[in-house]
């Protein structure tokens, strides 16, 4: 126990000097020395026969471990030192971290500013969303009336259609066949109304005599032109 601790504090005042004396060989001593002891004092723990003497030994792997990352990252520092051999090279140096910290600075602000872009349109998102989910409730009330609408015209339509078909069962045989042979070649229009002197099937004008005759004979009359069934009402 008594040489745990003592390696211990041998590890603080090495960290200590290390801060303080710290250059590339004796980081590299130092870093050889660290791979030799960590691998022995993991190997240790495994045996410790007390929690105290776990702790003590996790506290010594903690600071091995942290000296090690240190040491490996003043090794990569050493590296790329060795490489600057003049001043010139150091100031061609200095003058890329310059740049590439100018560079950082201004792809931050772009990120910054789009970071604020993104917050304005998603501001901007939730507000057409609650727009949208407005007119969509007022769009599906709209179909609602609409639909209860059309609901009343198909009612009234074969209502419509009933009344035509037993109105139809009534008409002489010749007229019905006529009435079928209209439907059939106009369009499903077969009687229309004659107003102003004219058609308003085939929109052209009538004799006047004929379009008179429709207020007094109770014969049926057909348009000259298109051969539809007329009729007036009594405004006419």
């Amino acid at each position: 126990m008594f040489l745990i601790r003592a390696m211990n504090m041998a590890i603080n005042e090495k960290e200590s000097e290390l801060m303080t004396t710290r250059n590339c060989e004796t980081d590299r001593d130092y870093q050889g020395h660290l791979d030799s002891i960590l691998p022995a004092f993991k190997i240790h723990k495994k045996f410790a026969t007390s929690n105290t003497a776990a702790k003590i030994y996790d506290q010594v792997i903690d600071k091995l471990e942290k000296l090690e990352k240190s040491s490996t990252d003043t090794e990569a520092f050493c590296q790329f030192q060795a490489q600057i051999k003049t001043q010139k090279e150091y100031i061609a140096v200095l003058k890329e971290v310059d740049t590439a910290k100018k560079l950082a600075k201004e792809l931050q602000d772009q990120i910054d500013a789009k970071n604020e872009t993104l917050t304005s349109l998603s501001v901007e998102k939730t507000e057409k969303d609650e727009e949208f989910a407005k007119a969509k409730e007022q769009t599906g009330e709209r179909c609602a009336e609409i639909d209860a609408s059309l609901v009343s015209v198909v009612e009234k339509l074969d209502e419509m259609e009933r009344q035509r078909k037993g109105l139809l069962a009534d008409l002489p045989t010749r007229l019905r066949k006529r009435y079928e042979l209209l439907m059939s070649r106009r369009g499903g229009v077969a009687v229309v109304e004659a107003r102003s002197g004219a058609c308003l099937g085939c929109h052209m004008h009538l004799p006047p005599q004929l379009f008179n005759s429709l207020y007094v004979v109770k014969e049926i009359q057909a348009c000259p032109h298109c051969n539809r069934l007329l009729f007036v009402t009594a405004t006419n």
